[in-house]
């Protein structure tokens, strides 16, 4: 946690050490250890002649031992594989992509491209002088990152000391939770009231109580699809946290985006992404709007050149057509409301309205919703069914084009 001086060798010095404060948990609050499920503990390396021996893991941090992995959505060829069915004959709608994919531009400048062999530019200026045009904001405020997740960890790595806390809501996106546990911090878990809203009095105490760093906030939330008003976020921007606002789906809200605020609250980050707007999940391109007092840091601890060519390149053709992004916006939009309609036909589904391209359903009527899911997926429709305890009995369904509706409902009505 500093920097050993091996200049003189009669004289070694740490330079600057950093040491984390140590707080003590107050007894009346419940604190999750970052960790998903943990693997089974290490046994101690085996000793031979009185010595040790000497094993891989034995350098891995101890936190680390104990951290179960991210759990991602399988892409088409593993899907493909497992299904015995050709990628184009599977129905996903499982990973909130956007089906319609990036606009034509996108291939075209792709194809275009004449120096992938070259480093990119470590500070992304052509795109982020594209998202200053696209967003009001300037690009001083701006950074881009390989994906919205990329600038999470990077958050937490640049504000979170081991044995932080966070604030997490649940249920809602499971990056942030992981995340913690990858940098050693803790989680604070303030659940969702029964509507998915923000509890905003128990955020409110735990701040005060536990003195937490930051909070991780999604607006519309994954996977209910609910929006934090401007009244809640203000509440919340009122305590001493840092608030990272996640609008990776703002574009499906019919709301306007909160980056101008960064300009006005020194404790606030909105993230934003090009995977669900754009259909460009699979080059991975995220942005963040910070401020200035914040954003120098990161430039300092970021990976020099964290978004490549091909990012930024597809990311720069697919702002040049605005009229694409928004028409597929549109299509999207009023295919959600026709799924929603069909969904609450279904007399063991209870779909909850959503201002974001997916839809949360409660299955009801003692159906099983695991085994729904698995039913559909040996039909060649994938949605999202959820092992935690706040939605177990839950699955989200993203919204596709028509006839990916009309597949889902048809199997869905079969196995009524």
């Amino acid at each position: 946690m500093g920097v050993v001086n091996l200049s003189h060798a009669s004289s070694l010095s740490l330079i600057n050490p950093i040491r984390p404060s140590s707080q003590r948990n107050r007894p009346n609050t419940s604190i999750i250890a970052m960790s998903a499920i943990p693997v089974q503990q290490q046994q101690h390396p085996e000793v031979n002649d009185g010595q040790q021996r000497l094993t891989g893991d034995s350098f891995i941090r101890p936190h680390l031992r104990t951290l179960s992995p991210y759990q991602p959505i399988l892409p088409f060829e593993v899907l493909s594989a497992r299904l015995g069915r050709k990628p184009e004959d599977i129905i996903k709608l499982d990973a909130n992509e956007n089906p319609y994919g990036p606009p034509p531009e996108v291939s075209e400048a792709l194809g275009a491209m004449k120096f992938p062999y070259i480093y990119p530019d470590p500070e992304s200026r052509r795109l982020r002088a594209a998202l200053a045009e696209d967003s009001g904001l300037d690009a001083e405020y701006l950074l881009v990152g390989c994906g919205a997740d990329e600038l999470i960890d990077l958050i937490m790595r640049c504000v979170l000391d081991p044995g932080d806390k966070i604030v997490d809501c649940p249920p809602t996106f499971t990056m942030y939770e992981f995340d913690a546990a990858v940098n050693g911090a803790s989680v604070i878990k303030v659940p969702r009231k029964s509507n998915f809203s923000l509890n905003v009095e128990a955020v409110s105490d735990v701040v005060k109580q536990e003195k937490p760093k930051c909070i991780f906030l999604t607006s519309p939330n994954n996977p209910d699809g609910s929006i934090i008003s401007d009244d809640i976020l203000l509440k919340i921007l009122e305590l001493p946290i840092l608030v990272v606002l996640d609008e990776a789906y703002i574009e499906f809200s019919g709301l306007e985006s909160r980056m101008q605020w960064v300009k006005k609250y020194e404790n606030l980050i909105v993230l934003r992404t090009f995977s669900k707007r754009a259909g460009l999940a699979g080059l991975r391109v995220g942005y963040g709007a910070f401020p200035l007092t914040i954003i120098e840091y990161l430039w300092r601890a970021k990976q020099p050149y964290n978004v490549s060519v091909a990012a930024e390149v597809s990311a720069c053709a697919a702002l040049q057509n605005p009229t694409y992004l928004e028409n597929v916006k549109d299509a999207l939009l009023q295919e959600r409301e026709r799924l929603l309609h069909l969904l609450k036909e279904l007399p063991f589904l209870k779909p909850y309205p959503s201002y974001s391209n997916f839809i949360l359903c409660e299955v009801t009527s003692g159906m099983d919703a695991k085994k729904l899911k698995e039913d559909l997926a040996k039909m060649g429709v994938m949605i999202r069914h959820y092992n935690n305890k706040e939605l177990s009995g839950y699955v989200r369904v993203s919204v596709g084009k028509p006839e990916h509706t009309d597949a889902l409902i048809d199997c869905l009505r079969r196995l009524s």
